[in-house]
């Protein structure tokens, strides 16, 4: 098998998961209890908190685990929407964000709330003055991810969150989904920040939201007490634990991993250009872990079906995006519609091989000869 979706979800580190089960056996008490198994339970729940806080250098407070990035997203927007409406209602994002966000924004906009979308600059990145242009008296949120998880484009979360701290009233969310792991992340500039473990090696079903100090959240679950106040509901310590381990190992030798991807994204990119018909999407400010390129006259989901015949295994868009016709965020970043409708995506990890690139290839262009010769062409 030649997995080439590591962006879609990644493939469990084997110490993650042998974390999961031994957490699971050995601390089976909820860590809501009061006896002794619940207070053990607790305990390791507050250490993986306070291990995931020091790897990203934020206060053990500020931590909210979640079931994935997703409930991050939704946390993060609907949490700040319903506790500052009093504010304002005026939101700012862009077109390239995850579903969970954009479909959150139209969710909010039957609520009242009016969305604003950035224009996105030739080379991907948002216009920062039409960012300043769209700024008013009761705009209450801006929410941009650091990776666009079909291209891959980097937004300077740094310097756009300098920007924003001009303005006292306005918070700054970012989804850093497909960022975690793959660059280097810093949250000196940001107010919320999301990830999942499964972009990291780790386990479905639990992500985190980062959530500084002064700002507040209307939950999205309410119950009893558990990990934090903002997210009621019994406490997955084995989740809690494997998020950790799969954070610190993702981090561990961090320039070998990305040096690495880095040699294998520029070697695949060289092979692509000699392919006639294939336009590459993906520019200098994307991460190296995703090659997005568009195969002019060839549907996407026929060409992910003639790969996955050889056990080679992509993706057309991202995996919780909504079944259209074409790729909204290539749309947005080319403006070009054929590329939004022909577009597929490869995404590298550390764990790829130059070997499985090279069969990739192979095949790739054996596909697209196959596929060419049955339309005529």
């Amino acid at each position: 098998m030649v997995y080439l979706d590591y962006s879609a979800t990644t493939l469990v580190n084997d110490d993650v998961l042998n974390t999961f089960t031994k957490v699971s056996k050995e601390f089976p008490g909820n860590a809501n209890s009061l006896h002794d198994l619940g207070l053990k339970s607790r305990d390791l729940m507050k250490s993986s908190v306070k291990q995931i806080a020091d790897l990203l250098n934020v206060f053990e407070d500020e931590i909210i685990l979640t079931s994935g990035a997703s409930e991050a997203n939704n946390l993060a927007l609907k949490g700040i929407a319903f506790k500052y409406k009093n504010r304002g209602k005026h939101i700012i994002s862009t077109k390239l964000e995850h579903s969970s966000v954009l479909n959150t924004l139209n969710y909010l906009e039957t609520l009242g709330y009016e969305i604003d979308y950035l224009e996105i600059l030739p080379d991907g990145k948002i216009d920062l003055n039409d960012l300043k242009k769209k700024i008013r008296d009761d705009t209450i949120l801006v929410s941009i991810s650091q990776v666009n998880s079909e291209i891959g484009i980097i937004q300077d979360i740094d310097l756009i969150g300098k920007i924003l701290k001009e303005y006292k009233k306005i918070i700054f969310h970012v989804d850093g989904t497909q960022a975690v792991g793959k660059i280097k992340v810093n949250l000196a500039s940001v107010d919320l920040y999301s990830f999942s473990g499964h972009k990291i090696y780790g386990l479905d079903g639990v992500g985190c939201l980062v959530k500084k100090r002064g700002i507040e959240l209307t939950p999205l679950i309410h119950g009893g007490k558990s990990q934090t106040i903002y997210r009621s509901g019994t406490p997955c310590v084995a989740l809690y634990a494997s998020l950790a381990k799969a954070l610190r190992l993702v981090l561990t030798d961090f320039n070998e991993k990305y040096n690495h991807v880095k040699e294998l994204n520029e070697y695949l990119k060289d092979k692509l250009q000699e392919i006639d018909g294939v336009i590459i999407n993906s520019n200098s400010n994307c991460v190296y872990h995703i090659v997005n390129l568009s195969v002019l006259g060839i549907k996407p989901e026929t060409m992910l079906h003639a790969l996955a015949s050889k056990d080679i295994y992509i993706s057309t868009k991202t995996a919780c995006s909504d079944d259209a016709s074409l790729s909204l965020s290539v749309l947005e970043f080319t403006k070009n519609k054929d590329l939004a409708k022909s577009s597929i995506r490869i995404s590298l990890s550390y764990l790829t091989t130059k070997e499985e690139i090279d069969y990739f290839l192979t095949v790739f262009k054996e596909k697209i000869n196959e596929l060419r010769f049955k339309k005529g062409e």
